[in-house]
Order: C-alpha cells, then structure tokens, then sequence
C-alpha cells in the first residue's frame, strides 16, 4: 500500500506541465525506488499472481461465471506475470545505473540538499520544456510500471473479496473476535463524512480491536466518547 501511494503521487505529477510538481514526482520516485529495492517483493507478487490465475482459470468453466468478464481479468493477470518474469535484474536497475539520477538521488535525502547551487544540471533538466521532462518521467516509470501493475491486480482483488457489514462502536471503541479460517490480510473501515473522527487500529489473528480518536485543529486528538457507526470489511486472496 506504500508503493501504491507513491506510485499514485509520482503518477499525478507527471500528469502536470509544472516544474514544481515534476519535482514532486521525482522525490516520490526516489522513495518508490527504495521500497522495490526488496529482493522479495518480486517473487511475492508473482507468487500472488500466479495463485490467482490458477484459481480464475478454474472458473473458466463454471456455467455460473461470466467468461467475458472473468476473460479480461485473467488475461491482465498473465501479461502482467510475463512482464514480471522478463526482467532478469533487479528492479529498476537501469535507473540505478544512471549515475545523474543517483546523485539527485543522495542529495534528495540532505534537508534542502536540492537546492540549485548544489545540483544545477538539476535545475537545468527542471528549466527544460515540460513536454521533454514529461518524457523523460515516463520512460524512468516504465522500468517499474510491471511492479505497479501487479500491485494493482492484488490490491484490487484483495480490496473486492469481502462483504461490508455495518456495525457500531459504542462509545467509540469496537472489537471483534476472529474465527480459526482464513485470516484477513486487508482491513477496510468507511465512515459518513459527517463524523469527525478516524480509527486507530490494533489487530493480531485473534482478534480486531479499534479505537476512533476525535480530531480538532485547535487541540489534541483524543478519544471518541459516542457511539460511531462505520462499515468494516475484511478482505484477503
């Protein structure tokens, strides 16, 4: 879910002609790069991705399933896997062999350390036309997009597994106790926006605890003292 942040920040700022936000997507794009650097999160995504096509494939001939909905679905799931298995290095590692990016990259991390004095080729690519920054975002984003893609796919099946129940946390705290099945990998809380508080949140395989904490800009968020309601749903693959 961070790298789907990041991904979702540096995305909308490509989108923008401004130097300002094309520098934004660069800072997010330098984080990005620090989380895919696990060695892990490839083989744990295609691990996913291949459950996943085994168990839709499954379903191909079930009368009771949709084909030309599940179809699309699996095929996204397959190019995206043969994305994945294509790239025989470490994710990302072009842009890490880019020694311009690199040194952008160690001063992003110095407080104020991309100042124009101290990086003024920077500065020179942030004066070039935006339609060349644009460009140059893009073809950087494309070396991690097959990462981005397949996060995509698991968060959006994750996210429509489980069924919203509507429940009610009396004098702003709820816990609910987990059965022996499959455990919850996802935890989604909705609440009217009416209702000026946000849920902290404590959980281990037994049970779900949470605690809403009501917020005022002019003092310290403390807890919520009245009933709130609020849908949760649990999701998992």
């Amino acid at each position: 879910m961070r790298l789907e942040d990041l991904f979702s920040k540096v995305l909308l700022n490509i989108e923008s002609d401004q130097a300002s936000h094309h520098h934004n997507a660069v800072v997010s794009f330098f984080q990005l790069l620090d989380i895919i650097d696990r060695s892990d999160l490839k083989t744990d995504l295609l691990q996913d991705l291949d459950r996943q096509k085994m168990m839709l494939t499954s379903l191909l001939n079930n009368p009771q399933i949709a084909v030309e909905i599940l179809q699309p679905i699996l095929q996204k799931i397959l190019d995206t896997s043969a994305k994945l298995r294509a790239i025989n290095t470490r994710v990302g590692q072009p842009l890490r062999e880019n020694e311009w990016l690199m040194s952008i990259k160690q001063r992003a991390i110095i407080p104020g350390g991309l100042c124009e004095f101290d990086l003024p080729s920077y500065h020179y690519w942030l004066d070039s036309p935006a339609s060349e920054r644009q460009e140059d975002l893009k073809s950087w984003l494309a070396h991690v997009t097959p990462i981005y893609d397949a996060l995509s796919i698991i968060l959006n099946i994750v996210r429509g597994s489980g069924t919203p129940v509507q429940n009610v946390a009396i004098h702003g705290a709820f816990q609910q106790m987990l059965g022996g099945g499959k455990p919850a990998q996802m935890l989604q809380i909705k609440l009217s926006d009416d209702i000026h508080c946000y849920p902290e949140i404590s959980a281990n395989k037994y049970a779900i605890n949470i605690r809403f904490i009501e917020m005022k800009r002019s003092e310290k968020p403390h807890p919520c003292e009245v009933d709130v309601p609020f849908t949760l749903t649990l999701g998992n693959l």
